[in-house]
């Protein structure tokens, strides 16, 4: 999920920039961008979600709500990216073929929740916020949309492909790729020299020193934005794994949406009171209603107990 990092062997975190480029001037934007975002790729990297990520503790629903998120952050940021397309600030750094997420994204939410996925999901309020912002920007300041897409397909092409391996064996995803598509680039032979070119790329933009500091500002607000979706997940987590140790159950009946039960929409600030299902099994477990099951019980098998003598 969190494709703002880019990560080398397992727990590892590197660079946008892995290797050293003689060719590369301190002005110029990827160098920009490197040494201005160094402190926000830090505070992203060490996000609770991320850590746990990394080490393959990730539960499969929370996994769902962040391919959710990935969905509507790039259905967005594809949306301003197809609009600024001929606009010289961005044009560019125009790769459809090669980057774009969302036909993949599709695939894996097909694959968690079904034909009807679209009708199952929904923005959270921190995925929001950032797709809001990725809207204005690409409407009312394209020359910052640079930030956001170098934020995120940088690290889908680095550290997002170690992701894609620890989701695969933590989550028991086929090998085959279901799940996982959002990782999976078809047109990108090598990510390395991809990289590089989409650098260069950057680096031939026309732009003056002001509008280069504003994008490497926006680049910081791409992290924090990003840092915002992490946190909402972990307190996510937080909670299903507070309702499983408390002896509660963490999954509305086993199958469908937990966004549609309004016992975790309680959980995410959406809806009102909790879920009928939680509510009975909770029920059940309380000694009096247990006695008075089993008598219920016993008085049953009493009786087909004499139908058959």
């Amino acid at each position: 999920m969190p494709s703002a990092l880019e990560t080398g062997e397992e727990g590892d975190v590197l660079r946008y920039e892995e290797a050293e480029d003689d060719s590369v001037s301190p002005m110029d934007l990827s160098e920009l961008l490197k040494e201005g975002t160094k402190e926000s790729h830090d505070r992203a990297e060490n996000t609770q979600f991320v850590k746990d990520f990394l080490k393959g503790r990730i539960k499969k629903e929370l996994f769902k709500l962040a391919t959710v998120a990935l969905h509507f952050t790039y259905s967005a940021l594809e949306e301003e990216i197809d609009r600024n397309k001929n606009n010289p600030v961005f044009a560019p750094l125009y790769f459809p073929v090669e980057l774009h997420r969302r036909e993949a994204l599709a695939k894996d939410l097909k694959y968690f929740y079904g034909e009807d996925w679209k009708e199952k999901i929904q923005c959270s309020e921190a995925t929001q916020q950032y797709v809001d912002r990725i809207h204005h920007v690409g409407q009312h300041e394209p020359e910052l949309l640079v930030a956001h897409a170098y934020t995120r397909y940088m690290g889908d092409l680095s550290g997002g492909q170690v992701l894609k391996k620890v989701a695969q064996r933590a989550l028991k995803l086929p090998s085959t790729g279901e799940g996982i598509q959002f990782y999976v680039f078809d047109n990108v032979s090598n990510a390395q020299q991809f990289k590089q070119l989409y650098r260069a790329r950057m680096n031939a933009l026309d732009l003056d020193k002001n509008t280069k500091e504003r994008i490497v500002e926006e680049a910081n607000k791409a992290f924090r934005f990003n840092m915002q979706v992490f946190n909402e997940l972990d307190e996510i987590g937080r909670s299903l794994a507070e309702e499983a140790q408390d002896g509660g159950f963490p999954v509305h009946d086993g199958k469908g949406d937990i966004r549609k039960c309004p016992y975790y929409a309680d959980k995410l600030g959406t809806a009102g009171p909790g879920c009928p299902f939680h509510s009975a099994i909770g029920l059940a477990r309380q000694p009096l209603v247990q006695l008075v099951l089993a008598a219920c019980v016993a008085v049953a098998a009493g009786a087909a107990a004499w139908y058959i003598l």
